[in-house]
């Protein structure tokens, strides 16, 4: 039995950032990635953006060259799926029979994409935005697709939809709430948005339930809505979520449930056991209420260097504003820190100019910003969130005062 002295369990984002941080943190024992993938480590925010329009080849979404992992002594185990844990033993079963054991385990699995359950949902031509296998298969099928329906209206249906509507696909976003980027943004951004999909064509249907997949020869047709109604089309995109990768832990015993929980150091409720990422269940000081998981690159990385100081003795609790991007048309949108919650969102600049910014409050505190094309206010705002700051709304929204002179100013009158 192959046995290392830290075993991480998932190669995203997450994994590799905490195998590169235990080598940047001196650490001398032996470490191995486990991925089921069959790619080393990669980017997957570009999937939905750069990837998918072919704009960036696989080779420049790699995380780090091939040569990177065993330059520093890294294993990297891919194409194995990590089926049993086993705490008492430390040791992990893979789903061909493979043991390993460790010493210390980090659990970077990640989640899978959320799968309709309905009829036809695997009929082909129905596709997640997860994985390079799924992109790949989706940009197979481009060349007999015209016509695209995009089923949820998060950060990746609009980004699908944005560069399959480049491509000069017809596309139709289906959201069953009654706007986009329902669970990650206020109202206004989630209209301008909304505004501006349309403007490329796009036919955005809010309150929309999905009854079925139509099929036709094997493959997708079509997407039946519950009011009877068909909206025709030959691929299905299906952005409706992730369901996190825990269940080995969950079956091992460890706390959670929606994630595996965790303390403020990354550690599960198991012996020698670390979770870190979208599957990490974790209280977070710039959330409002029970613990969260977060589905960010930062998230990922952050939590990763927390846990690797934990390992190697120098803990550092996790404290981290969590920050998120999105790319559409030529449209950034940067977001710091989490505005659900807020009772008062402040807009600064004009929507129209297509660079704008829009301040969230909670009980007068700034609690985060979602910048459009608006860098400075994105950079100059953290500090506003990070330190919880109260300025004056009627000045917040005044886009010639800079939120740097504002952070300053409420910090001298605090």
């Amino acid at each position: 039995m192959d046995w290392y002295d830290v075993l991480i369990v998932g190669a995203g984002h997450g994994g590799a950032q905490a195998a590169m941080a235990l080598r940047q943190h001196k650490f001398a024992g032996t470490v191995a990635m486990i991925g089921e993938e069959p790619e080393l480590p990669y980017e997957r925010p570009p999937l939905s953006k750069d990837y998918l329009a072919g704009d960036k080849s696989f080779e420049r979404i790699l995380i780090r060259p091939p040569a990177f992992w065993p330059d520093r002594a890294i294993t990297v185990l891919t194409g194995e799926r990590v089926a049993r844990v086993d705490p008492d033993a430390h040791a992990v079963t893979t789903d061909t029979g493979t043991t390993i054991g460790y010493g210390r385990l980090i659990w970077a699995a990640g989640g899978h994409a959320r799968r309709l359950t309905c009829a036809g949902h695997d009929l082909k031509g129905v596709h997640s935005v997860r994985s390079r296998a799924d992109v790949d298969r989706m940009m197979a099928e481009l060349a007999t697709t015209t016509r695209v329906a995009v089923i949820g209206g998060g950060y990746i249906g609009l980004e699908a939809a944005a560069v399959l509507a480049k491509l000069g696909k017809h596309v139709t976003v289906l959201e069953a709430q009654d706007r986009v980027l329902a669970r990650v943004a206020g109202e206004a951004l989630s209209r301008f948005y909304e505004a501006e999909h349309r403007a490329h064509g796009i036919d955005i249907r809010l309150n929309t339930v999905v009854d079925c997949i139509e099929e036709q020869a094997g493959g997708a047709a079509g997407v039946r809505l519950a009011t009877g109604e068909i909206v025709p089309a030959e691929m299905v995109i299906v952005g409706i979520g992730i369901v996190p990768a825990v269940a080995p832990l969950l079956a091992a015993g460890a706390a959670g449930g929606n994630g595996v929980a965790v303390d403020a150091h990354g550690r599960t409720s198991l012996v020698d056991i670390w979770a870190i990422g979208d599957c990490a269940l974790h209280a977070n000081p710039f959330a409002d209420g029970p613990p969260i998981r977060l589905e960010s690159v930062q998230n990922a990385n952050d939590m990763a260097t927390t846990v690797v100081k934990a390992i190697t003795g120098t803990p550092e609790p996790y404290h981290s504003v969590p920050w998120f991007w999105s790319h559409q048309y030529d449209l950034k949108l940067q977001t710091v820190g989490l505005s659900t919650g807020h009772d008062l969102a402040v807009l600064r600049g004009d929507p129209t100019a297509r660079s704008f910014s829009i301040v969230y409050l909670r009980q007068g505190r700034v609690i985060a910003l979602d910048c459009v094309n608006a860098v400075r206010d994105y950079v100059q705002g953290r500090a506003l969130v990070v330190g919880g700051l109260s300025p004056d709304p009627a000045i917040l929204a005044d886009p010639a005062i800079g939120l740097k002179d504002m952070a300053a100013a409420t910090c001298a009158t605090a």
